[in-house]
């Protein structure tokens, strides 16, 4: 009787031990997959101080409206707030998959809303489309033109917001990282940008109540010290933001984000494979 209860003390002991090591294995695993692979060289040494997704224009290639901040609207009815993913990852995918031609008759509500339902379809982390196959987006000249003219279709193209709020990734604002991680964030960062690629960045300053939030990366200037990073915030269709890189100390500052104060954040990129 004493052996069987001992036996089953270690059975049990080494089901607890192997549930441990498995959960410590995932642990490590998305500790390490929070950022991808090293693109390319260090954001210094010979490379160009100023690094820009060729062919973007911030008054030209962004929504014309806002994602609003529930906090200040508190009177507000039916308000688009809480929709900064969407728009973020929706800005990427009109930049990669879609084109607009002004010489096109233009469409009415509906056919405009299944348009941007198909490029809010494609899956972001995908390679852009070439010219030819991209979907044809007619009567206007580009997005910032489409999207002031035609909100409401935007919008209802775009779709609902839920599955934003619930990506399995979004636990990373969470989690403390080292200097070493944002490093590597940042280095992959000018690399996309160097290869032409817009960088949609999850930033936080959690566990301040403040931001978790979404922007979109589309040019960086390169000093001794730091890297500026500018940025389209969903938050503020008229100007870029700044995100700042401190080389010494490794770390990403909010230099100028819509209503947050400037200090230390967190940076993750997003939407960069299936996983993150």
């Amino acid at each position: 009787m004493g052996r069987a209860i001992y036996g089953k003390a270690l059975t049990s002991n080494k089901v607890v031990k192997v549930r441990l090591a498995v959960l410590l294995g995932v642990a490590l695993v998305t500790v390490a997959c929070a950022t991808g692979p090293l693109l390319g060289l260090p954001p210094e040494g010979g490379l160009d101080a100023r690094v820009a997704a060729p062919e973007f224009s911030f008054s030209r290639d962004t929504f014309a409206f806002a994602n609003l901040i529930r906090a200040r609207h508190p009177d507000g009815d039916d308000l688009y707030a809480n929709y900064c993913f969407v728009l973020a990852r929706g800005l990427r995918q009109f930049k990669q998959f879609a084109r607009f031609d002004p010489t096109l008759p233009r469409l009415d509500h509906a056919g405009y809303v299944a348009l941007v339902r198909r490029v809010a379809a494609r899956p972001p982390w995908r390679p852009a489309l070439p010219e030819d196959e991209r979907i044809v987006i007619p009567g206007y000249a580009n997005l910032r033109e489409f999207s002031q003219a035609e909100e409401a279709a935007a919008k209802e193209g775009l779709g609902a917001r839920l599955w934003t709020f619930v990506h399995w990734s979004n636990w990373r604002v969470t989690f403390w990282v080292t200097p070493a991680h944002q490093d590597n964030v940042a280095r992959e960062i000018v690399s996309e940008l160097r290869a032409g690629r817009l960088v949609q960045l999850l930033v936080t300053n959690w566990p301040k109540p403040e931001l978790n939030h979404t922007v979109v990366a589309f040019a960086s200037s390169d000093s001794s010290t730091t890297i500026d990073f500018a940025v389209w915030d969903p938050n503020d269709p008229d100007a870029p933001g700044v995100v700042t890189f401190d080389r010494q100390a490794r770390r990403f500052w909010a230099t100028r984000l819509y209503d947050t104060e400037p200090g230390v954040i967190r940076a993750f990129r997003m939407y960069y494979s299936r996983l993150l």
